[in-house]
């Protein structure tokens, strides 16, 4: 199997996806889309489609002239009935790419949040076997209105729209759930002067904060990305049932 990744910002951690992805064995082509390469050109080489967070808003066109593009391309692999992921800035643009609303700045979050699933949610394969709330790591202020025929699988008080289903196997995820301890330490490093403008005084205070939320956010965000490669591989074997 092969997937195709679009990283949207320089040096983006796979994290808890790549885990899944090597356990499978799923063949990866990277799309550094932030350094001017182009797009897929459609959907047939690749099984699936990952689009990664990043720095930019799913609108800020002007400065990344792809994003419309990108946009367009998600709704055509999850119309085609591939697998389709959007994480943080992903999930914004697979919203965007069936017409919902982007909202900037509308929603702050940073550092590990509980979240909860949906009555759909809890239905769902993609969070097959989790509790109804758990933590999860976030890093975003915007957010989008939930699109047209899709459905809605967690939300919390900050964000309502913290994951989202549209058609067959294409899905949203506001919450960083790639980002295991590892992720988020190296983040912390990269990072310090945003993290901190963020939430003053949280890397002073991150192995109190980590000793708490990070083992059951790795747990959770693993069993999701394994779920999400499952469905991948699931999907691309009726397909090919179909085909015969």
């Amino acid at each position: 199997m092969r997937v195709a990744i679009i990283e949207n910002m320089q040096n983006t951690h796979l994290g808890q996806i790549g885990v899944a992805l090597a356990e499978a064995n799923v063949e990866r082509e990277w799309f550094y889309v932030w350094d001017g390469q182009p797009l897929p050109s459609g959907v047939a080489d690749h099984d699936g489609l990952i689009v990664l967070g990043g720095e930019q808003s799913a609108i800020d066109d002007e400065r990344h002239p792809y994003l419309p593009e990108l946009a367009r391309l998600m709704r055509t692999f999850a119309e085609a009935g591939k697998a389709v992921l959007g994480v943080c800035l992903g999930s914004q643009l697979l919203a965007r790419g069936y017409g919902a609303e982007n909202r900037l700045g509308a929603a702050r979050e940073f550092g590990w949040h509980d979240v909860q699933l949906t009555e759909e949610g809890r239905k769902d394969p993609l969070f097959a076997g989790l509790s109804d709330g758990f933590p999860i790591f976030q890093w975003h202020s915007d957010t989008f209105s939930l699109p047209q025929g899709s459905v809605r699988l967690a939300s919390n008080a900050a964000t309502p729209n913290q994951a989202f289903r549209i058609g067959r196997a294409a899905y949203g995820t506001q919450f960083h759930f790639e980002a295991d301890r590892t992720v988020v330490e190296a983040w912390g490093q990269e990072f310090p002067e945003i993290v901190e403008r963020s939430a003053p005084g949280w890397l002073a205070d991150y192995p109190r904060i980590a000793a708490v939320h990070a083992e059951p956010a790795d747990r959770a965000g693993l069993a999701i990305a394994r779920a999400w490669v499952a469905m991948m591989q699931a999907t691309d074997a009726v397909d090919a049932i179909a085909a015969q």
